[in-house]
C-alpha cells in the first residue's frame, strides 16, 4: 500500500511540474505576443531575453519593433494566435531553454499612397513574405494590395527558475547573432 501511495505521489508531482512550465510559458508568451499585437512595444520588450537585449540595446529593439508593428504605412492584423507545442525545458549552463512552436494568421496591408517605387516595393514585400513564411502560406490579394499569411514559427523560452520566462524569436536569418547568446544544442533545433 505504501508503495502504491509513493508511486502515485511521484507520478502526480511529475505531471504537475510539466503543467507548471507549460502554463508559465503559455501565459508569458501569450502576453508577449498580445503586447506586440496591441502595439504596446515597450511592454513587449520586457519579455525579450536579456542577453539579446544587452547585445542589441533596449532602445534599438524598441525602434525595430515600432518600425515593424507600429508603422502607419503597414497595417498588420494578427488573428488566430495559438501555441502549437512546447518542448520540455533543458537545463544548460544554469538556464532552462524550451522551444515553443506557435502559429497565427496575419493580414498585412500596405498604404501605397506613402510608398515610392510602387512596383519595386510590391515585388520586395512579396519576395520577403514568401521567403519568410513559404509560398504555400502567403496569399496575395488585389495585386499586392494586401496579403494573408499563415505563419508557423518557433521561439525559445529561457528561464533561470522555470517560473519567469523570456523569449527569442527563432529564425534562420537571426542565427549569426544568436550564436553568441544561445547554446549550440538550441541553435541546432532551428
Amino acid at each position: 500500500m505504501v508503495l502504491v501511495i509513493s508511486l502515485f505521489s511521484v507520478l502526480s508531482f511529475s505531471q504537475t511540474k510539466e503543467i507548471d512550465y507549460e502554463s508559465g510559458i503559455k501565459k508569458e508568451f501569450t502576453s508577449f505576443f498580445e503586447s506586440i499585437k496591441d502595439k504596446n512595444i515597450e511592454n513587449a520588450v520586457n519579455f525579450i531575453y536579456p542577453k539579446y537585449l544587452n547585445l542589441i540595446g533596449r532602445e534599438q529593439m524598441i525602434k525595430v519593433l515600432t518600425l515593424s508593428y507600429n508603422n502607419p504605412a503597414f497595417i498588420i492584423d494578427i488573428q488566430d494566435f495559438k501555441i502549437d507545442n512546447i518542448e520540455a525545458p533543458q537545463l544548460i549552463e544554469g538556464e532552462y531553454f524550451s522551444i515553443t512552436n506557435y502559429s497565427f494568421k496575419m493580414q498585412f496591408k500596405v498604404d501605397w499612397k506613402v510608398i515610392h517605387n510602387l512596383e519595386l516595393v510590391k515585388e520586395k514585400i512579396n519576395g520577403t513574405l514568401v521567403s519568410k513564411y513559404g509560398k504555400e502560406n502567403v496569399a496575395n490579394f488585389n495585386n499586392g494590395d494586401y496579403y494573408m499569411v499563415d505563419a508557423h514559427m518557433k521561439a525559445c523560452a529561457v528561464s533561470k527558475d522555470e517560473k519567469k520566462w523570456k523569449f527569442l524569436i527563432l529564425e534562420e536569418n537571426y542565427k549569426p547573432v544568436l550564436k553568441g547568446i544561445l547554446p549550440q544544442k538550441i541553435l541546432d533545433k532551428f
